[in-house]
């Protein structure tokens, strides 16, 4: 029996905020993954070690959660005043398939810092010294990302002293602008696809509850905590090993999708497991994070737990945290009143593993809310840099 040798392709292995992902080229991809389709999900699958029925990853690049289960091409950008093309997939970890339905707003940093270090931007808008001004096209949903990437001796500068909650060192920080974040796409058509800021979701088998749903950074459904026996403090383990909660949870965000129109049918939401996201918010308490430091009720604004293709994030995604901030500075929101209600263009939030402070800048226009962008600061560092390799016959 013939066995193909193994293919080596270009890659980068980045921490981008709390999330790691298989960073690549356009350009260095085999030719029939430079393309969408069956080929190129293969390829991510194999480099990532999914399907794992051990739920491992240990045969790849992943780290067997949602957070490291992630692969990401760039190219130069093929939009106006834009520098680089992002697109992100995330990768089932025990189902053989990739979801491209929503951006990472953790590796969007990353994206930044990728696009100098790979020759994407053009040399004369890199500094000397000081920031460069990435413009980036997030291509699974056709918006736009502002990264202000830190820049020493004409290099990205990855060390730094911003300490990043959920991320162990400090490094440089680089900041975000997430610009017009809410849907505008046939996704739902609106920020508020239901066309209310609460309403009562009935959940089959479950209970009716109180929700938000809002497509903003991401496509999230919010509910407060208490209505589904939560306190909004717990960590990961409360949670991710209670298999009954878990799929309490689910039934919850499919519920959500069909009302935010994301979905057609309940058995759609299978090969939709990256949106929406579920989320649930509480008022603030006192609370022991997952690195063992206590948060002070008085340093947040409000509580936010949220999971990530069905297990409790062990921080915050990105995108979340946009949907977030958003749902924040709208009066009436579940978010809004969890953090006190009223007015406000940003708050601090308390995740499993510590704290984090988003911006949003949203008005209301005849009679629709919109929002301007959203801010927040991540950073990212190259972990390794050379060739992934995968059995030639893997795509």
């Amino acid at each position: 029996m013939n066995h193909l040798p193994q293919v080596k392709i270009p890659a980068t292995y980045i921490r981008g905020g709390t999330s790691k992902g298989v960073f690549f080229k356009l350009d260095d991809l085999p030719e029939r993954c430079q393309v969408p389709g069956e080929a190129r999900d293969k390829l991510f699958m194999r480099v990532i070690g999914s399907p794992d029925p051990y739920a491992a990853q240990i045969d790849g690049m992943g780290g067997a959660t949602s957070s490291t289960s992630k692969c990401v091409i760039l190219s130069r950008s093929s939009q106006p005043d834009h520098d680089v093309d992002y697109l992100y997939g995330q990768v089932s970890i025990d189902k053989a398939f990739v979801d491209w339905s929503g951006n990472c707003g953790n590796l969007s940093t990353a994206a930044g810092a990728f696009a100098i270090h790979a020759g994407l931007v053009d040399p004369v808008r890199i500094p000397q010294d000081g920031t460069c001004v990435v413009r980036i096209w997030q291509a699974n949903i056709n918006k736009t990302i502002i990264a202000h990437v830190p820049v020493s001796n004409g290099q990205v500068q990855e060390t730094g002293d911003f300490e990043l909650d959920g991320v162990t060192f400090p490094a440089a920080e680089i900041i975000l602008e997430f610009l017009d974040p809410s849907d505008d796409g046939e996704e739902g058509g609106s920020m508020f696809p239901t066309g209310n800021l609460v309403d009562e979701l009935e959940v089959p088998g479950i209970g009716t509850f109180k929700a938000t749903m809002i497509s903003a950074g991401i496509p999230t459904v919010f509910v407060n905590a208490e209505d589904i026996g939560y306190q909004g403090t717990e960590l990961r383990e409360a949670i991710n090993g209670d298999p009954e909660q878990l799929a309490r949870f689910e039934k919850i965000r499919v519920a959500g999708a069909l009302r935010m129109g994301l979905i057609k049918t309940a058995e759609e939401a299978a090969t939709r497991q990256h949106t929406p996201k579920i989320a649930f918010v509480a008022k603030p308490k006192d609370y022991v994070s997952s690195s063992g430091k206590t948060v002070q009720a008085s340093e947040v604004d409000l509580l936010v737990r949220a999971l990530s293709m069905g297990k409790l994030h062990h921080a915050m995604m990105g995108t979340c945290a946009v949907a977030i901030g958003t749902a924040a500075a709208i009066p009436g929101t579940l978010v809004n009143l969890a953090a006190g209600g009223g007015a406000r263009s940003a708050v601090r939030f308390g995740h499993p593993s510590g704290t984090l402070r988003v911006g949003a800048e949203a008005s209301q226009v005849n009679g629709d809310w919109t929002v301007v962008k959203a801010i927040m600061s991540r950073s990212a560092r190259v972990l390794m840099e050379g060739w992934v390799r995968v059995p030639g016959d893997a795509f």
